[in-house]
This record gives C-alpha cells, structure tokens and sequence, in this order.
C-alpha cells in the first residue's frame, strides 16, 4: 500500500500536483518505470483503477491564482471529508446538508486530494470557460430552467425525462471519467486491437476499437458516444462524439467531442486526461487530468435497476404536489 500511495504523488507532481513527499518530489517523469506491455506489445493499461478525489473540478474562488495546495492544506481537505458525514459533525449540519449527505460515513469513499486546486488545468485559471451567447440565452428560457429545478427537485418533474440519467438508472457516469462520492473504479481489459472499460457505477462498459474504422453516421447517437482510440507512443488517444442529447453533461449533449489520453506511469499509475470542446456551450475547449491509482478488487453488481424505489417515488411524489395545487 505504502508504495501505491507513493506512486500516486509522483503521478499528483508529474502532472503538476503538490509534493507529497520529498521522494515524490526527487522522481522526474523519465526516471518512472517503463510501462509494462501485453503480450502482443501494446502498453498495458489493464487492472482495476481507482479515480477517486476530493479535488474539485473548478478552482474555488478562495484559491484564485494558486494551482497547487500546500502539503498542510492536502491533510486538512483530506481530513474533512474523512469526517464529513461522522455522527460528531452532524450537529455542525442544516437539515439540508444532513439531508444531502444521505448516508453515514462507512458509504463514502470519495478519494483524496491530489494536491491541485482544481482538476481543470485549462484554461490557466482552473474555471471552466464563459457560456456562449446562444447558451445563455437558452438556459434563461423559462422551459430550461424547469427541467434543471426539476432535477434540483424543487419542482414537480413531468415525467421521467425530467430527470437525471443516474436518476433513471440509464447512465451515471460520463465521458470524460470524473468523481463523484463512491463507487470511482473502472476496470480496463485490452485484446489485439479492442480496449475496453468497464466503469463500476452502473456497470457502463465502453468497447473501444484501436485500429481504423469508419466514421458513424450521424444519426448514430449512445449514451457515452461513439468511441474511436489510437496509440501515439505509450498513450492511448480515445476519441469520442455522436452523444445522445439526453446525455448531458455541464450542459453539453450531442455536440460535445471528448478526447481522453491514458498513459501508464510504471506499475502503480496511470495519468488521465481530457479535453473537452463543444462550441454551442463552451467559448473555447477546456482540458482536466485525474491520476488514476491501482484498487483491490473485486467489484460488485451496481444493481441499480432493481427495485428503483426512488424514480418511481420521485414521480408520485411529483403528482401528490401537482393534485395539491
């Protein structure tokens, strides 16, 4: 475990994180282990990782003009949210924030930091960038702001459409592969020209071909797109468009394009990063990185449709206010 959680602060200081340790910052990127290879001699990028973090995604506005925390203020985020939904904090809780927390602290294993202050690492300011005209425009329409106060559940939701697709059990995770609270694992299986990606939140699995293939039409629409990959030196390079409209993510659906790079850091890490552009939300594409880490397995059946009480009480809940009015 020591030399897993080693690795991860060299992989935290090689993409621009806070030295954790005075080894971490002695290991420059060339010294790093070879990354292993598979059998026919691509890199090899299988094994069970863990994404988890704590590091938002936006730099908050306390850290404006600071990339990096320092190692005191590491140990004290990552203090916190060891202790966030602890019984002797829940006096220091609104009802709200009790409320939103939803479980005791055995049920959250959201990660730790990694030493940045945000996983944004363009634009240079750690922010996403400004919304285009036409966006903002739309997200003040009144239509738009009733879908998003429904899923705020603040207002009573028209049908299950309204809804998130975590909600409804169809897709939680997104690409590019962010945190959330738990369940942060994906699996990476590789075969002669295939990679695939099992993440662990409702078991979404992403077959990605490494070798050339056609473009699909464009009326081909999934849930996490149409994923094409391809190997520049160690790193595998995924690129992935033909989003449904329903998935959406920070406000981009059908038009967004991802492209993720997956590199091997030795035996322990592997460094993902991403970079996002959709000109109808975004004024400019925007690029992140989250270290990934190895996890003990196994992983377990994300059985999310079964018995999914919520939808169905969210909806008559839904009805009782609207019988009310």
């Amino acid at each position: 475990m020591r030399g897993r959680v080693l690795a991860f602060a060299v992989l935290a200081v090689v993409a621009g994180g806070s030295p954790q340790t005075a080894a971490a910052q002695s290991v420059a990127p060339d010294e790093l282990p070879a990354a292993p290879r598979t059998p026919w001699g691509d890199p090899d990028l299988q094994g069970l990782w863990n994404h988890g973090t704590i590091t938002p995604l936006e730099r908050p506005p306390e850290y404006a003009g600071r990339e990096r925390l320092t190692d005191e203020e590491i140990a004290a985020a990552n203090l916190a949210s060891e202790t966030r939904a602890t019984s002797e904090r829940r006096s220091d809780l609104t009802r709200e924030q009790d409320v939103a927390l939803a479980y005791n602290q055995f049920w959250w294993d959201r990660g730790i930091s990694i030493g940045r202050t945000s996983l944004i690492t363009d634009p240079p300011d750690g922010r996403l960038p400004p919304r285009t005209p036409e966006r903002l425009e739309y997200e003040a329409t009144p239509e738009a702001q009733r879908l998003a106060a429904a899923k705020r559940g603040r207002v009573p939701a028209h049908g299950p459409e309204d809804m998130d697709l975590g909600d409804r059990c169809l897709v939680y995770r997104h690409v590019p592969i962010t945190s959330s609270g738990y369940n942060n694992h994906v699996h990476i299986l590789q075969s002669p020209g295939y990679v695939a990606i099992f993440q662990e939140q409702i078991h979404d699995f992403r077959i990605i071909p490494v070798f050339e293939q056609p473009a699909l039409p464009d009326q081909v629409r999934l849930w996490l797109g149409v994923s094409r990959g391809h190997w520049e030196g160690d790193t595998l390079v995924v690129e992935t468009s033909n989003f449904h409209a329903q998935t959406d993510y920070l406000g981009s659906g059908s038009n967004r394009r991802v492209v993720e790079r997956f590199t091997r850091r030795g035996a322990d890490a592997v460094e993902y990063s991403f970079t996002v552009t959709d000109p109808s939300v975004w004024t400019r594409p925007w690029s992140g990185m989250v270290p990934w880490r190895p996890a003990e397995g196994p992983t377990f059946e994300y059985a999310c449709h079964e018995g999914n009480y919520g939808m169905t009480n969210l909806l008559t809940s839904s009805r009782a206010v609207e019988a009310r009015r």
